[in-house]
């Protein structure tokens, strides 16, 4: 017996902000991730799942979005749904209602988040579990680093999602909502006009109705790529250069033989110089490190030139406005 069929939404139309000026010129789903694009990761998961075709909602550069990947990837459809207007999570729905409901269940992923995706595993537990909507979680990710987690009672049901939203039982643990759910096509019908949040304006009121919310946990290794300090443990840790001091460099980079790597990640066109130090840093293409330069725990950004002699830590570095000006931005915790 076939498989039903599956499509998707990839959630990319955020402004970036937490990025700034990083995202200026290039939108969040294009940064690189070991010289592929974050949303090139996510969508070769939704490949080799059998989707059939995938929604990427855009607004902030998303022309550069729709002209990089085009119609089709890996065999897959690919529509684009422009929003004027950012709708938000939830009101993102809206205008893919026909696209969406053509199968039974479909996927929403977030587009900032970096996972070896359990897409199969979490298909066939929304499957079993029989409920409109499941959550994948991340029992790694640390609830505290981000505001709070959602509350799992027993058998992985969800309990509660907000401090401020309904209760339905006892919270056994809490949870990181990990950027992926799989919902059924009935909960389509009800969506608000406009614009609208997953939470707030579906799950919560889902809870209070008494209709339940499963959960399927994953230890897999998953990063969010909200903020400059994210980012470069996302891209160090999904290279496992976090946890040695060996680096990654793709095959188009240029680093000199006298120059020393450590746990760092060079993209292609990125360059360091002779006698230099790059050290738990992530230099995007074009990157320059000039003769003698130090660099730790910092971001290069496209076509940055770092000045011969000079010392960089901590710090996301961005091209100004006027030649040879850099924008330097200080990478908190």
């Amino acid at each position: 017996m076939a498989a039903p069929p599956l499509r998707a939404l990839v959630l990319a139309a955020g402004l970036g902000t937490r990025l700034r000026p990083l995202t200026a010129s290039c939108p969040k789903p294009l940064l690189p991730v070991a010289g592929t694009p974050l949303l090139a990761h996510t969508l070769a998961r939704l490949a080799e799942v059998g989707c059939e075709a995938v929604a990427i909602n855009l607004h902030h550069l998303g022309e550069a979005i729709r002209g990089h990947f085009g119609d089709r990837f890996c065999g897959m459809e690919l529509r684009y749904s422009p929003e004027p207007e950012i709708l938000g999570t939830l009101g993102a729905l809206g205008p893919l209602r026909e696209f969406l409901g053509a199968a039974p269940s479909f996927l929403v992923i977030n587009g900032d988040s970096l996972c070896d995706w359990p897409l199969a595993e979490l298909l066939e537990a929304h499957g079993r579990a029989g409920t409109l909507a499941t959550l994948l979680v991340s029992s790694r990710a640390e609830p505290s680093s981000f505001g709070g987690g959602i509350g799992l009672g027993e058998g992985g049901r969800v309990v509660r999602f907000t401090a401020t939203g309904p209760v339905v039982g006892r919270a056994e643990r809490e949870r990181v909502f990990a950027g992926a759910h799989a919902m059924r096509r009935e909960l389509l019908a009800g969506l608000p006009p406009g614009p609208a949040d997953t939470v707030r304006q579906l799950y919560e009121p889902m809870l209070a109705a008494g209709l339940p919310i499963a959960s399927l946990e994953t230890d897999r290794p998953w990063f969010d790529l909200g903020t400059p300090v994210r980012y470069l443990e996302a891209v160090l840790g999904w290279t496992g250069v976090a946890a040695s001091q060996r680096s990654w460099l793709d095959p188009g980079a240029e680093v000199a033989v006298s120059a020393e790597l450590s746990g760092s990640v060079i993209e292609a066109g990125a360059e360091v110089g002779a006698h230099s130090r790059v050290a738990r840093s992530l230099l995007l293409r074009g990157a320059r490190v000039g003769a003698g330069a130090r660099v730790s725990g910092s971001i290069l950004g496209f076509g940055v030139e770092i000045p011969p002699g000079t010392e960089t830590e901590s710090e996301l570095v961005t091209r100004g406005e006027q030649p040879g000006e850099l924008v330097r931005t200080e990478i908190e915790p």
